[in-house]
């Protein structure tokens, strides 16, 4: 009790003081902010300049959205120009918000220097070179604030830490909430930063742990140690849990006093409703989606395969990690059914198979169909990178321009891609005097769910949900912000009558208990293992005599997913301007209803009973079955033995003809063999690089001094091209075009092939750019060629691109090289979709065979 009195007492003497200043709110326009701060903006800024006054250490807390970047920016602008402070401020924030940073600085206080000091090792020893130059002639650093990453700060703690900065603020503070962290430490007893504020729009996000972490973070002294702090609030704590305490309301009193010293918490429903705020309206849809058939089979498939565990869940004997793994499995199985290997119809080829195998995908196609068509613009989420994998090829099948942001992607790639994204046209999303305005924004939740600023869509989509709730609800502050202008629907994609419907019951019971209890963002926190066997026990929802539906019945959900679409988008087009934020439910056989509580059914599914005869009923539902064709998750699909043998005793046939021909012609295939791939991949992943640099691809020996291979993509038409890569080609050695000319002219031109040419040390032109060292250019064939068509030359084939560049990899590395390419898959001026996919795979390949690959920019004459 002594503790929680010294904090009451301390929170007192600061709210006391605190009433007694109350200044006129500040003008910022006499500090050099050029921006017109809303009303809320305004209060915030007066409040941290009354707790610096103080001398307290604070949270701002504000919901995600409004403004908490200008109102720092804002205040640091009064510290340096109305406090005199020389400075130098320090700006900690993710690598996703560095460019916010920066351009709100550059236009809302253009007065203040920033400095971001990212980039690789090289690139920052030169920025710290510069910064050593600059001060050396002064006595101040050329710099008034220091804008970088959470990862850099530890990094370079040896020379950040040595720095006094004047004042600190961490962006996206959450990152602070595990005080046994390095972070947490270093900043803490390495960092010169007495003066900080954290800013961060979750601030109470799971439990008293990560609560007091943020608060001792700010004012160490006064909140004293974790067990002091437990032992105070305990019963709270307990509270979350489920458990009941005679006095939780006088506990919650106390802390929330308490914090109210400390933090600065609004909300965008209650500074609407206090007038000080105007945001167009937010609907919120839950669209609850069906199976179609091949998703009933993998379904069903999976519990089937997973029977022991279901049952062992009843006994107590589960294991937790089997357990998150059925989930995991499940989830996939409701997203798209191509998620797991051998699913997805041979050939591999884009085809309408790709929507018609999954119900949201169903679903997602006629939402986009009518979006588009009335001009609207759609951030889409979704939790896993493969099943972005799988929407990215959806959205080429369907021609639709877009971004994709995940965390392979680079940072400049990142910047490019958000920059894009929310230029807006006022020509519409067809004009073609605007082909880089995409149409949608893929975002996987965790990479892109925090700290962007995406107002350029007025529609998100979830395509899979978030483990936690609040992540969802970050997500959808990137669209539904300060600065929208369009009324904002947000549509929640849930697979009805399965795992995720659980998932989402129990997300729903989690928030309006945390509201009840403490008000927004204060989520239960439950044991993991509970949570998961709860949400085992949930599969009942789903009825394993379903699984005898048959195509058929597909056929009948396709008008009602087209008649489900059009209401979700006459919402949309029929929302009332001044109309309250809502919440609706709906599926393709029920009408539009307000989202009701459905605790009741949760209950009755912890019901260990219910779940017993549930799993008896899916064994009988697997013995009566036994002759239906099932598929197997992860096998391939079964070819008889029989016309096995005969597809391969021709397929030898063919082979053996092809080869005599050769050899009666002299021809000799330098088509590279597939691949061997080493044991030891989890241990290579370092020891590969991808760099990018300016210059020439056909000259590697100006950025490396090691046997070289020069990569470029060609078609399967044995027609050399002109300009470009083939004229560089052919200048360097006329090897290379006879190379080409004769594979077609042998028919050993194919899509996935990859020939490796020797430049023969004789040869004129090689002697005089590349002397004596080793070097071959390997032509990868992944463009198709037909004359027939209107543009008779493909795109590149990613899955073909893919095949090239393993081998070209496996081939530098037995021949200790390096790999030389242009920049595959992106031009100025297009969307940079598949160069998002292209480096990925350079990272892969670059790893799995630790070998070195260089990117050529062409650097332009000004």
């Amino acid at each position: 009790m002594a503790y929680e009195r010294r904090l009451e007492a301390a929170a007192k003497i600061i709210l006391a003081e605190d009433s007694q200043a109350s200044p006129a709110p500040p003008d910022c326009r006499e500090f050099g902010v050029t921006a017109t701060l809303k009303p809320h903006q305004v209060e915030g800024v007066s409040w941290l300049i009354r707790k610096y006054l103080l001398g307290v250490n604070v949270v701002l807390g504000d919901e995600m959205g409004l403004g908490k970047t200008l109102q720092a920016i804002s205040f640091l602008s009064y510290l340096k120009f109305h406090q005199g402070l020389r400075g130098p401020f320090l700006v900690l924030c993710p690598l996703s918000v560095t460019d916010g940073w920066v351009s709100e600085i550059n236009r809302f206080t253009p007065k203040l220097e920033v400095l971001r000091y990212v980039g690789d090792k090289d690139c920052r020893r030169n920025l710290r070179k510069s910064i050593y130059e600059k001060s050396s002639k002064g006595s101040l650093l050329p710099f008034d604030v220091l804008l970088t990453t959470y990862d850099i700060a530890l990094m370079d703690q040896d020379f950040l830490s040595q720095i006094p900065w004047q004042y600190a603020v961490i962006d996206e503070a959450q990152r602070l909430k595990n005080p046994n962290s390095v972070l947490y430490n270093v900043l803490l007893e390495q960092f010169l930063i007495p003066r900080r504020l954290l800013i961060t729009g979750t601030p109470i996000q799971n439990n008293l742990t990560e609560l007091w972490a943020l608060m001792h973070f700010c004012m160490p002294l006064v909140f004293g140690t974790l067990d002091q702090f437990l032992s105070a609030f305990k019963e709270s704590g307990e509270h979350l849990s489920g458990l009941e305490a005679s006095n939780v309301k006088e506990t919650y009193k106390s802390l929330k006093f308490i914090l109210g010293a400390f933090m600065l918490r609004r909300t965008k429903s209650l500074l609407i409703e206090s007038g000080n705020l105007v945001l167009p309206p937010l609907t919120e849809l839950t669209v609850m989606v069906p199976l179609v058939s091949l998703q009933k089979k993998v379904y069903t498939s999976i519990l089937r395969k997973e029977l022991p565990g279901l049952l062992a869940l009843s006994s107590g004997t589960s294991n937790h990690t089997s357990l998150q793994n059925i989930v995991i499995q499940l989830r996939k199985a409701c997203s798209h059914p191509y998620l797991f290997p051998g699913i997805e119809p041979e050939p591999f080829e884009e085809g309408e198979h790709l929507v018609q195998a999954s119900g949201k995908l169903l679903v997602l196609d006629q939402l986009l169909k009518r979006l588009h068509g009335i001009g609207h613009r759609v951030l889409l989420f979704s939790q896993m990178t493969s099943t972005l994998d799988i929407l990215q090829d959806f959205m080429e099948l369907r021609s639709y321009s877009y971004e994709r942001l995940d965390g392979s992607v680079r940072a400049e790639e990142r910047f490019a891609a958000i920059k894009s994204f929310s230029t807006k046209t006022e020509k519409g999303l067809d004009s073609e005097a605007d082909g880089s305005n995409a149409f949608v924004f893929m975002i996987s939740t965790r990479a892109g769910g925090v700290g962007l600023n995406l107002v350029a869509a007025d529609t998100v989509i979830f395509y899979e949900q978030d483990w936690n709730p609040q992540v969802d609800k970050q997500a959808l502050q990137r669209a539904h912000r300060i600065g929208q202008i369009s009324h904002v629907l947000s549509i929640n994609l849930v697979t009805e009558h399965t795992v995720e419907e659980v998932i989402l019951r129990r997300a729903e019971r989690k928030l309006q208990l945390s509201h009840n209890v403490v008000g927004d963002n204060m989520e239960e926190k439950e044991d993991d293992r509970g949570d998961l066997r709860s949400l085992v026990f949930g599969l009942q929802r789903f009825d394993p005599e379903e699984i005898h539906n048959n195509e058929e019945s597909d056929n009948l959900k396709m008008v009602e997913i087209s008649s489900l679409a059009e209401k979700v988008v006459a919402i949309r087009q029929n929302v009332e301007p001044d109309k309250e934020a809502r919440r609706f439910e709906m599926n393709t056989s029920e009408t539009l209803q307000g989202n009701s509580s459905s605790s009741a059914s949760l209950n009755a599914e912890l019901d260990e009973a219910s779940y017993l005869s549930w799993v008896e009923k899916l064994k009988e539902a697997s013995r009566s079955s036994k002759d239906d064709k099932i598929v197997e998750v992860g096998n391939r699909k079964n070819v008889s033995e029989e016309r096995h043998l005969r597809v391969e005793a021709a397929r030898k046939k063919a082979e053996e003809k092809k080869l005599a021909s050769w050899e009666a012609h002299g021809y000799r295939s330098l088509s590279v063999e597939e691949p061997i791939f080493p044991d030891d991949v989890e241990f290579r992943s370092d020891a590969g690089s991808v760099h990018f640099v300016y210059g020439d691809c056909t000259h590697p020996s100006t950025v490396s001094q090691e046997p070289s291979i020069i990569f470029s993509c060609v078609d399967d038409s044995g027609i050399w091209g002109r300009g470009g890569m083939f004229d560089a080609l052919s200048k360097l050695s006329c090897n290379v075009p006879d190379a080409y000319h004769r594979a077609s002219e042998f028919k050993d031109l194919h899509l996935g092939d990859l020939h490796l040419i020797d430049i023969d040390e004789n040869d004129d032109d090689q002697q005089n750019t590349e002397e004596s060292k080793p070097l071959w250019v390997a032509l990868a064939v992944t463009q198709s060629y037909n004359a027939r068509r209107k543009v008779p030359r493909s795109s590149i084939s990613i899955p073909d691109l893919e095949r090239c560049l393993a081998k070209a990899s496996f081939s530098a590395s037995q021949k200790s090289a390096s790999l030389h390419m242009p920049r595959i898959g992106y031009r100025d001026g297009s969307d940079r979709s598949q160069w998002y996919t292209v480096e990925r795979l350079l990272r892969k390949y670059s790893s799995i065979f630790a070998v070195k690959i260089f990117v050529y920019y062409y650097r332009r004459s000004p």
